[in-house]
């Protein structure tokens, strides 16, 4: 008889489904994958690409339960489940639309939907914990879609003292390397964040940390604002203009001088922060363009001033590789490019991989080295003690 345990483990090549649900709360992010080997040896293909709006009442609850002054524990309870759901026909839908089913499937590697990262230690019934918490249940899905899921990846390596972010330097490393140029990474999310590769590096070599607010102020600004989910393009931004007295009063918010590793997401930049930025533009008269074009410019200061102050002194960088929804806004992408000067500024696309799937297809590779056995956090980006294994095992049987 078959042992549906063993069998998962022992595959030179799967086909594996990434599903990632970023802190942007936008849509569910389908990528299937053909993956084989292992680090530096891994090679992939993408068979498709598909995504799934989460809807205005999902996004909504979603949006509530990622607020301790909101949250309730029935309703991430009923969440955790209701997730998995939506996981369950995002991926079917992906699969559907180019010719596949579950049942070609090997695995699925699952990021779920982060609602609260708390990354350093609190105390809690008398002991300092760190932690953090993505639904949309692994075992649900596994059960609900038929197929083993790996999730949950982040605990793992906040057990052993790192913050569970960033991920997706691994798959940076093993796809992004050169053996002669110094590679920036940018991943333009509802939180930026940068992973560094010097030149010919060594895996403990890899830095990465976020930087700061992207698309998860600049949408919230956005739906406040206008009623837009987005500003397309950066077409509303490019009319204003920025205020730099208050760019720099902005600056000084004490995240952008923390040094590495560190990670950030709506504790420190939700629903109040955007709301904080209205009331002061406010304040000072400005209009709702130059509002939204000072917190554009803030995102592209705090990952110039980011690098400046962590990268530059230390690593030479040549080029700089850009991935996330934010690649679309002219008034970001056109600002990198001019701060970073001399530096070669692209997107994933020059490199045949989609800027918007980019964490989708990580999430797959990452779910194919866990069945391998393969630790993916680096101890150098999350400040864990050691390597280990990421993830949740759940397989139907």
């Amino acid at each position: 008889m078959p042992d549906p345990f063993r069998n998962r483990f022992c595959m030179e090549e799967r086909l594996v489904v990434g599903v990632m649900s970023g802190t942007s709360v936008d849509a569910i992010d389908v990528a299937t994958v053909r993956v084989a080997g292992s680090g530096s040896a891994i090679e992939f293909s993408v068979l498709g690409m598909h995504a799934s709006p989460l809807g205005a009442e999902l996004v909504a609850e979603i949006l509530k339960n990622s607020d301790p002054e909101t949250s309730s524990v029935r309703s991430l309870t009923l969440l955790n489940v209701r997730l998995a759901h939506a996981f369950e026909n995002a991926i079917r839908d992906g699969l559907g639309a180019i010719g596949q089913s579950t049942e070609d499937v090997d695995a699925i590697g699952l990021h779920g939907q982060t609602v609260y990262h708390q990354p350093e230690d609190v105390p809690i019934a008398g002991l300092a914990v760190s932690g953090t918490m993505q639904i949309g249940d692994p075992s649900v899905l596994a059960n609900l879609i038929g197929c083993p899921v790996v999730g949950d990846f982040r605990l793992a390596d906040m057990a052993v003292g790192g913050q569970g972010a960033p991920l997706v330097p691994y798959f940076d490393y093993v796809c992004f390397r050169h053996e002669k140029e110094g590679r920036l990474l940018l991943n333009l999310g509802g939180i930026a964040n940068l992973t560094v590769l010097p030149a010919d590096c060594a895996m403990s070599e890899v830095k990465a940390f976020d930087t700061g607010p992207a698309n998860m102020v600049l949408d919230g600004l956005s739906k406040r604002l206008y009623g837009q989910d987005f500003d397309e393009n950066g077409s509303l931004a490019v009319s204003g203009t920025v205020d730099d007295e208050w760019l720099s009063e902005l600056m000084a918010h004490a995240y952008f001088k923390t040094e590495p590793p560190k990670s950030t997401g709506r504790e420190l930049f939700s629903a109040a922060y955007v709301t904080q930025l209205i009331q002061t533009a406010e304040s000072r008269g400005l209009p709702n363009p130059d509002l939204l074009a000072t917190a554009s410019a803030l995102t592209i200061q705090s990952i110039f001033d980011a690098y400046e102050r962590f990268v530059e002194p230390f690593t030479t960088i040549d080029r700089l590789i850009a991935s996330g929804g934010g690649v679309k806004n002219d008034v970001l992408l056109s600002g990198i490019r001019k701060s970073f000067g001399g530096v070669i500024v692209e997107t994933t696309a020059e490199h045949g991989l989609d800027p918007g799937f980019k964490e989708a297809v990580c999430f797959a590779v990452l779910a194919h080295e866990t069945l391998n056995g393969v630790p993916t956090n680096l101890p150098s980006v999350t400040g864990a003690r050691r390597s280990t294994i990421l993830g949740k095992i759940c397989i139907p049987v």
